[in-house]
């Protein structure tokens, strides 16, 4: 049964096209084709690796809520509800493809992941007469390991989150033949090989924003993060460094709206940084199972438009299945399909103790209303022992003990010494 009805589908998706189509237009008149693209080594990083995350335009620094964020903002792992684990595949352009495995966890507020991806496309060598010499592939790996943490994380304020990706890339090139001899070299693709150390840091900002609806979940979220900060530390050649902003905006319960720019950075000549791209996508919950999203990314002289779905398989098996169309990167349009599988296993047991919770401080009210205030304490107590951040608790403890105090008060007067 649907969330909403389909008249509300439509108009949802109607004001998400028009703001689309409105950006677009309005990025268009702006933007100017540089002469600083592709200055930068290790361009698969700027690749997705598909999924929801690429459904909404890549547009996803600013809310980052299941496990793409790896390659968007490093501070989300600390923010997840559930342990997740995730298979990727992108099929790109020219018989290349990126394939992604990841996994996530939460600790409390501490959050951790690793992630690994390649990206990989056929390399094949040919003599002067057409016969083959070599057939091989041409990779760019990375493996990423994540840190995070949410400082001051409360019942009304939901922290700080701040995190880090540690990031390591290897690049690969196969042996090819001598131009003189068509024998193959050995050690000749060694030598164009490349490895790169990179970092990433990001920020994320969850709280409630003219919010029109009733959830204990913040309906806003802003993030920042600085990606791919690193060097090629063989040929010492820039990599494809990017600062983001961006934030996330859920009108209502189904629906969010995403926005994100971002500003590539050439840390070996600021002057010839990559121009900025923006990218909005929009995500519509039409069922407790089902959600579709769409997307905009501006980046190049042309853009790039996605369309995606999401289906819960079981309640702990999702699908995500995204369809780009892109002009960015050519003059003829290019149709690419990515696929992504995601696992849930659960949240350590934080519902089962947060129910706990809530049960103590309901049966605690209770109490404080039958005028029985040494019960409510007792209850309000277990329930920050349980935790400890929990506002609704301190504020009913405080209560308790200042009737408490107000009623000794009036039994002292009333006393005759």
């Amino acid at each position: 049964m649907g969330l909403f009805s389909a008249r509300n589908i439509r108009k949802i998706l109607s004001f998400g096209a028009a703001l689309v189509l409105g950006t677009t237009l309005a990025f268009s008149d702006m933007y100017q084709e540089q002469d600083n693209e592709g200055l930068t080594v290790f361009r698969s990083l700027l690749i997705p690796s598909g999924g929801r995350s690429e459904s909404l335009g890549t547009a996803f620094t600013g809310l980052s809520d299941d496990i793409s964020f790896f390659e968007y903002n490093p501070a989300a792992s600390s923010l997840l509800k559930e342990t997740e684990a995730a298979a990727f595949h992108n099929r790109w352009i020219a018989d290349s493809a990126v394939e992604t495995l990841a996994f996530t966890q939460r600790n409390n507020d501490f959050g951790y992941g690793v992630m690994a991806k390649c990206f990989y496309v056929p390399f094949t060598e040919y003599d002067y007469f057409g016969q083959e010499l070599n057939t091989s592939y041409y990779t760019e790996s990375v493996a990423i390991l994540n840190l995070s943490y949410n400082f001051l994380h409360g019942y009304s304020f939901k922290g700080i989150a701040l995190g880090t990706n540690l990031k390591a890339a290897l690049r690969t090139v196969p042996d090819y033949a001598d131009d003189t001899t068509g024998i193959i070299t050995e050690g000749s693709g060694r030598s164009q090989s490349a490895v790169a150390l990179l970092a990433d840091a990001g920020m994320l900002l969850r709280f409630n924003f003219l919010k029109f609806y009733n959830s204990r979940e913040p309906n806003f979220s802003m993030g920042i993060a600085a990606v791919n900060f690193g060097t090629d530390t063989i040929n010492d050649e820039p990599l494809p460094s990017r600062i983001a902003v961006g934030a996330a905006y859920r009108v209502i319960q189904p629906a969010v709206l995403t926005f994100e720019f971002q500003q590539p950075v050439n840390l070996k000549n600021m002057a010839e940084s990559e121009h900025w791209a923006a990218g909005t996508g929009i995500e519509v919950q039409v069922t407790d199972f089902f959600s579709v999203q769409g997307g905009f990314l501006l980046k190049g002289a042309n853009p790039r438009f996605s369309l995606g779905a999401q289906y819960d398989i079981t309640s702990r098996v999702t699908m995500n299945v995204n369809y780009t169309y892109d002009i960015t990167s050519s003059l003829n349009p290019l149709n690419r399909v990515s696929l992504a599988l995601k696992t849930h296993l659960g949240d350590r047991g934080r519902a089962k103790v947060q129910e706990e919770v809530d049960t103590y401080y309901l049966l605690g009210i209770d109490y404080y209303t039958r005028g029985d205030l040494n019960m409510a304490i007792e209850l309000w107590q277990k329930a920050l022992m349980l935790n400890k951040r929990y506002d609704p608790v301190k504020i009913a403890l405080q209560a308790a003990e200042d009737t408490k105090r107000v009623e000794q008060m009036m039994l002292d007067l009333q006393r005759i010494d």
